[in-house]
Parts: C-alpha cells; structure tokens; sequence
C-alpha cells in the first residue's frame, strides 16, 4: 500500500488567513490537524488542532492546570475570542522543522516514520508539485492494524 492509496482531499489554509478559520475547518471536518499552504499553493507546515488552543488557552492556564479550573465558563466559552485578528502564521514556529511532505509512492512505513519523526497527524502528499492530497494519522493507522 502506497500514500496515493490513502489520500484524503483535505481542506488547506493560507498563511495569512484568519486562524479562526482554520479552527472552524478543524471543527467542521473533524480533523487533527490542517495543511497550511503559501500563495503558490504549496505546503509549508501542519498546523495541529493543540496548537490552535494553545494560541487560545492563557499561558498561566497551560503553565498550572489547576488556574484553569477556577476560571468560570463564561470565560472558558470566550476562549476562542482570543483568536481574533491572528493568522495562521502566528501560530506556526519561526523556524520550521522537517515538512510532513511526501510523494505518492510512499510506503506505509514511511508514512508512519515521517508522522512520527515530525510529530504531525497528517501528511502532504505532493504529486508533480501540486498537493495531491493528505494522509491522516487516522487512514493510516486503520490501515496498519487492518493488516
């Protein structure tokens, strides 16, 4: 089994989009994680859904859990509001790491060391330089214990 057998067509964000609308992809579509592409159309990070909150939850909050739990619902529920105004490239790391890119004649095996080397749940298949698709943590770990 190769990456072209588990490609997903998967929603991409730009690097200058609100990241507010990355959120709502990730909630909409029930994903891990999103592929964020510059003006070409090329991938040049995942951006995880822990990394979304992160931008979200206050730092003292992350820093002490037990501060968040005194923090009453109403102001748990304007967490999101937080976002507003940021793009996605806020939330991406100044210096990138290895991109979870690959071709479509990777094997399940490279797949899974790529998703874990990289700790993304999702990778860019690139076929001819264009995005072809995705392969999420998800397809590729069903198709692992299927075997």
């Amino acid at each position: 089994m190769r990456a072209r057998d588990l490609l997903a067509d998967l929603p991409v964000v730009g690097l200058d989009d609100p990241i507010t609308e990355a959120a709502r992809l990730l909630a909409r579509h029930d994903l891990p994680g999103v592929i964020v592409v510059d003006a070409a159309g090329v991938p040049v990070a995942v951006l995880p859904g822990p990394q979304v909150l992160r931008l979200a939850v206050p730092a003292y909050c992350q820093d002490d859990p037990a501060l968040a739990r005194v923090v009453d619902e109403a102001h748990a529920d304007e967490l999101l509001g937080r976002l507003h105004g940021l793009v996605v490239r806020d939330a991406l790391p100044p210096h990138p790491s290895e991109l979870p890119v690959t071709d479509p004649d990777a094997t399940v095996l490279e797949l899974a060391a790529l998703m874990a080397r990289t700790r993304s749940p999702i990778v860019a298949v690139m076929d001819g330089g264009r995005l072809a698709g995705a392969v999420t943590l998800r397809a590729l770990l069903a198709r692992m214990l299927a075997a």
